[in-house]
Formats: structure tokens, C-alpha cells, sequence
């Protein structure tokens, strides 16, 4: 039974995570609409690299760009809550309804890693050269985010 509690309380502190990041970002989205908008018009990153072919100036797509991060991270922390409601619903059950329990969680987890591994280090870091910039460069705190929802995510899907 303490093993699926301590799933689901790491299931929930993720779910808490990505809506306090969803609320941030919708209760005052400037300063990562400007992250997200530097990022893309690759405002901050040496003039003579040859990828500034593959900036987005255009507001509209900035904006559109932003709003899909906001909406993966409201799905992350829906499914999230979702799962861990069900989970801990489920916590006395026989382990293959509590592993059924699982799935919204296993969903969010995997929506959560896409996000900041795909999204933010793949996209915004190597298609975009967010690495090369000083002052927009936010894959440090990406990568700590996708190691947290995959490492939950692998402690989450192991057989109890």
C-alpha cells in the first residue's frame, strides 16, 4: 500500500506542478509569451549562425505557439489529477484494476515530457538555438522538468 501512496503523491505533486504553471502562464502570461517569443524569433542568438532562416516573427504564430504550451500543460495536469483521483480510488484493489488506474497518469506524465524534452530542449533548444542564447535559454529548468515527469513516470509504471 505505501508504494502506491508515494505514486500517487508523486503523480499529484507533478499534477500540482504543471496547473501552477498553466495558471501562471494564463493569470499573467508576459514573461513566458516572452520567453516563448524570443525564442522563436531568435532575437538573442548570433547573427551570423546560419539557422535564423528558421525564426517565427510573426506575432500571431507566437502567440499560437504559446497557447499550444499552455494547453499541453492543462491536459498534462488534468490527466494528471485524473489519474491520481483514480488511483487513490482504486488503492485497494487488485493490482490489475489499481494498473488500470494508471493510465490517465501515464498519459499526463507522457504529455509532460513532450512538452518540455520535445518542446522546449528539442524544438526550442536545437531547432530554434535556444542553447545559444544567454538570456532566453531555458533548458536547464526543461530538463529538470522532463527528468522529474520521466522519472515519475518510470517509478509510476513499475508493478507494484
Amino acid at each position: 500500500m505505501w508504494l502506491r501512496l508515494s505514486k500517487i503523491a508523486l503523480v499529484a505533486s507533478i499534477a500540482l506542478t504543471c496547473s501552477l504553471v498553466a495558471l501562471g502562464n494564463i493569470v499573467d502570461p508576459n514573461p513566458n509569451l516572452a520567453f516563448v517569443r524570443h525564442v522563436l524569433s531568435m532575437d538573442t542568438i548570433s547573427p551570423d549562425r546560419s539557422i535564423h532562416s528558421r525564426a517565427i516573427i510573426n506575432p500571431e504564430l507566437q502567440w499560437f505557439a504559446f497557447s499550444l504550451i499552455v494547453l499541453g500543460e492543462i491536459l498534462a495536469a488534468l490527466l494528471l489529477w485524473l489519474g491520481a483521483i483514480q488511483m487513490l480510488r482504486h488503492l485497494m484493489e487488485a493490482g490489475p484494476r489499481f494498473a488500470r488506474a494508471k493510465a490517465p497518469a501515464i498519459v499526463g506524465l507522457s504529455i509532460g515530457v513532450m512538452i518540455w524534452q520535445g518542446g522546449f530542449l528539442g524544438i526550442g533548444g536545437e531547432w530554434f538555438g535556444m542553447w545559444m542564447s544567454k538570456t532566453w535559454n531555458g533548458q536547464e529548468s526543461a530538463f529538470r522538468f522532463a527528468m522529474m515527469a520521466l522519472g515519475v513516470l518510470v517509478y509510476l509504471i513499475i508493478s507494484d
